[in-house]
């Protein structure tokens, strides 16, 4: 039956002896209309052939003009970021990540054609090697794509999958209180370049881009406090820290003398720890590397300098609160993998067993017990 909108036809030219076919439908939004046609055919039966391919190819051409193809779509999501309260580094990955594994799959592919087994295929063969965090990070960029799409009117629904990711609870690497006094005794007696930039980690928790941000006028040494209130990366330059919130960190009476030395050096430059070339190019990590196993200590990332500050002040009894304030870490969830690695979460739980003593049996008598059992 012939929809409206649709021309259509075939045709008997009695000059050429030939069959003339011709298919047009207006798109339902525009009204502009896609037309094809054909000449020179010789039978009526390849007349029939002929317009049922022209049918199929003006509705593809209208279905692509309607819902435009995923490289299209992945395209015009990615700039609508650029007007989003984002990060340059999170728009960065996000185009990564979705570039590099759905691009060229799905390319010419309309994103109403796109189902959820196809992105459970992606899941199960680009990314099955990936950790959990990986792919959940990869379902969340996703999700965010295909809700542009909805909005857009593309599609009807968001097809990606609602999936639990069990990201594994990898307790951080760090350093006990006498590795990091032999780190810091050792850098400080070589003359490290790094010294300075150890012991601040070691001693204020602060992230790598907080370190490279911090300056003078946030340092306050008759207080005995630094005000946390930016960073630094490579994508974004100077910006708000991780949390997006301000912070104060005590300075530890071990750590005065080495922010006065800085100070006295500094010769007006502003930043408190020096620039060094391997630090601009990101190289911190492979130092401390380089450094730690020299001196025969345990291979750990720069950021474990904080991981190490803050298992080490929770072994100590310091409040878990008092450690999320100064760490500028939001969620319990974080704070409980260094509980868990300074033993917090585990302190004291066995006092119940204390009225189980054996006090007053001798070594021989439990020897004895033992051996007739």
């Amino acid at each position: 039956e012939k929809q409206k909108g649709q021309v259509m036809g075939i045709k008997y030219n009695e000059t050429t002896k030939e069959y003339e076919v011709r298919y047009s439908q207006r798109h339902p939004l525009t009204g502009v209309p896609y037309s094809l046609k054909r000449l020179h055919i010789k039978s009526k039966s390849e007349a029939n052939r002929v317009y049922a391919k022209l049918i199929a190819t003006v509705s593809e051409r209208l279905k692509k003009a309607v819902i435009p193809p995923w490289e299209i779509v992945l395209e015009s999501y990615l700039q609508s970021l650029e007007l989003e309260d984002l990060m340059n580094s999170t728009r960065y990955g996000r185009r990564k990540i979705l570039e590099k594994y759905t691009l060229e799959r799905w390319r010419g592919k309309t994103c109403d054609s796109i189902t959820t087994q196809d992105i459970h295929d992606i899941l199960r063969t680009d990314l099955s090697e990936n950790a959990e965090a990986h792919k959940k990070h990869f379902v969340k960029c996703l999700k965010g794509a295909f809700q542009f799409a909805v909005e857009k009117g593309y599609i009807n629904r968001n097809p990606t999958p609602l999936l639990k990711f069990k990201v594994a609870d990898k307790i951080k690497s760090v350093l006990t209180e006498e590795q990091i006094i032999t780190l810091l005794r050792r850098a400080q007696e070589l003359d490290w370049p790094w010294y300075p930039h150890y012991a601040m980690a070691l001693y204020t928790g602060m992230r790598n881009g907080e370190l490279y941000a911090l300056t003078f006028d946030k340092v306050n040494l008759d207080l005995r406090q630094i005000l946390v209130n930016s960073s630094w990366s490579s994508k974004d330059g100077f910006k708000s820290t991780k949390s997006g919130d301000d912070r104060i960190v005590e300075i530890p009476k071990p750590l005065l003398p080495v922010l006065t030395e800085l100070k006295l050096k500094s010769l007006g430059d502003n930043f408190v720890l020096p620039r060094l070339g391997k630090w601009d190019k990101g190289d911190q990590a492979r130092e401390l590397r380089f450094f730690l196993k020299s001196v025969g200590l345990p291979e750990i990332r720069f950021h474990d300098l904080r991981a190490s500050w803050a298992t080490l002040l929770l072994g100590k009894g310091v409040a878990p609160s008092k450690v999320m304030s100064m760490g500028g870490w939001k969620d319990m969830d974080t704070m409980m993998i260094y509980m868990r690695k300074a033993g917090i979460d585990i302190k004291n739980s066995t006092s119940v067993l204390d009225s189980m003593s054996t006090h007053g049996v001798s070594e021989a008598q439990v020897i004895e017990i033992r051996g007739k059992v």
